[in-house]
């Protein structure tokens, strides 16, 4: 067994065994399973992404909505095997598994069925190999606590966001600044360096489609002409994030 040592923003240890969490201290830091890429490099994130970066592409917002209302709702309502950090959000796995379930191989959930401009955006509309893909919802008020994503695989893979219902008061916090995404955009995250989520809205649940990708010339690309600067300092997002806890 080792220990992930803390890093800044972590409160807690993560203790792992071979491939697998052992237990949790805590929820400020994500568990890191041992999902692996042989024969690929490792990514330079902050050069390549910094934070977010807003790509320059933008879906079909009515067709992707159009998609997710039709999803069976007994998809919905659960975690979809993410643990820890995630607890706070339903997930709906279209493309592998949670990395909790082990280094299973990534192929097409049968929930991918329904969403057939979900496919064409992660198969062609994004041009890079898909891996793991998910719908994410995380309901009003919850707050995803900030963590890095470790392990051989996050850090070989290019983590895409695509926000499909959101509100101005959904924040994603990435290496100290905090983004507010648009319904439509297509995003890069760096799942390497500390990020979170806070859902303030008190009535609306945020809905991502979270995708990793293999990196290619076609996404070095759009990434090379994404914007970098659209990120903020919110004190409130901070407090949220940061506070330290209070005794009753």
């Amino acid at each position: 067994m080792r220990i992930v040592p803390q890093t800044r923003h972590c409160r807690t240890f993560d203790f792992l065994g071979a491939g697998a969490a052992l237990r949790y201290e805590g929820t400020h830091c994500l568990v890191n399973f041992m999902l692996t890429l042989p024969g690929h490099a490792v990514l330079d994130k902050i050069a390549l992404i910094g934070g977010c970066a807003r790509l320059p592409l933008r879906c079909d917002l009515a067709r992707l909505l159009g998609d997710v209302a039709a999803l069976p709702a007994e998809l919905w309502g659960t975690r979809g095997g993410r643990v820890g950090v995630h607890n706070a959000a339903q997930a709906i796995f279209l493309r592998g598994h949670a990395p909790a379930q082990g280094n299973l191989p990534i192929e097409d959930r049968d929930a991918l069925a329904h969403l057939p401009y979900v496919r064409e955006i992660i198969t062609t509309l994004i041009p890079a190999p898909p891996l793991r893909c998910l719908l994410a919802m995380l309901p009003p008020g919850a707050t995803i606590m900030p963590h890095m994503d470790h392990g051989d695989y996050f850090s070989k893979a290019i983590r895409i966001h695509v926000p499909i219902i959101t509100s101005p008061d959904v924040w994603m916090f990435c290496a100290d600044r905090s983004y507010n995404m648009q319904p439509g955009e297509i995003w890069a995250l760096n799942n390497s360096t500390t990020h979170a989520v806070w859902n303030a809205d008190p009535a609306l649940g945020r809905i991502h489609l979270i995708c990793d990708f293999l990196p290619s010339p076609g996404l070095f690309a759009l990434l090379g002409d994404a914007q970098r600067d659209l990120g903020v300092v919110e004190p409130r997002v901070n407090q949220r994030l940061f506070a330290a806890p209070t005794s009753a």
